[in-house]
């Protein structure tokens, strides 16, 4: 009985140390992991790389939606009108904006062909919650791509990404503008109408 307790304490003594341990791994790492990880099945997946955008899809809910802090990336999408919605409209506004961005991301994975990351020198403060993880897409025969990540570290040291850079062009920034003419034309409804117009459509695709 004594030898059984041992175990059971030794193993809730095992997984509070990983809890912890995951929740402290520094953000550099983490998407150097995610990235690698990620690209490593999308190598070795002939139905993703033959255009399967379903299991593309799955690969991202699974590996790198769990790390997207999608209601930030809304609400800074949004911009200022997000203060005019109701709690009903930023449920529906998020869950469409995530849909979205699974899916045009989903989409590019299946349009992988060999690409090699770079992940540039990182340093960070131990009091930072908010840092940008510097990268490169390098391909054969073409000039490097930047792609950063900006993260914020959650309350429980977990850090999420909420917005990314392309070439220095921010995808916040990007959905933004498009986001405010939708509002400005049909207010907060017609915002939520245009979202799942383009879910269905790229649904098709």
């Amino acid at each position: 009985m004594k030898r059984l307790f041992r175990l059971v304490i030794g193993f809730v003594i095992f997984f509070q140390i990983f809890a912890a341990t995951a929740q402290e791994i520094s953000p550099d790492v983490l998407i150097k992991n995610i990235t690698n990880e990620v690209l490593d099945i999308v190598r070795h997946d002939t139905d993703i790389r033959s255009g399967n955008t379903r299991k593309a899809i799955e690969l991202i809910e699974l590996k790198m939606a769990p790390h997207a802090n999608f209601t930030r990336m809304t609400s800074l999408a949004v911009g200022k009108d997000w203060r005019q919605t109701t709690a009903d409209q930023r449920k529906i506004l998020v869950d469409e904006f995530r849909t979205l961005l699974v899916r045009t991301y989903a989409k590019s994975l299946t349009e992988y062909r060999n690409q090699t990351p770079y992940f540039k020198p990182f340093k960070m403060h131990p009091t930072e919650t908010e840092v940008i993880v510097r990268t490169e897409v390098r391909q054969s025969g073409s000039k490097p791509i930047q792609l950063d990540y900006e993260l914020e570290k959650q309350e429980d040291g977990e850090w999420k990404v909420f917005d990314i850079y392309v070439a220095g062009i921010s995808l916040v920034t990007n959905y933004r503008n498009s986001f405010s003419q939708e509002i400005s034309a049909g207010g907060i409804a017609g915002l939520i109408a245009s979202l799942r117009t383009k879910n269905t459509q790229v649904a098709k695709k």
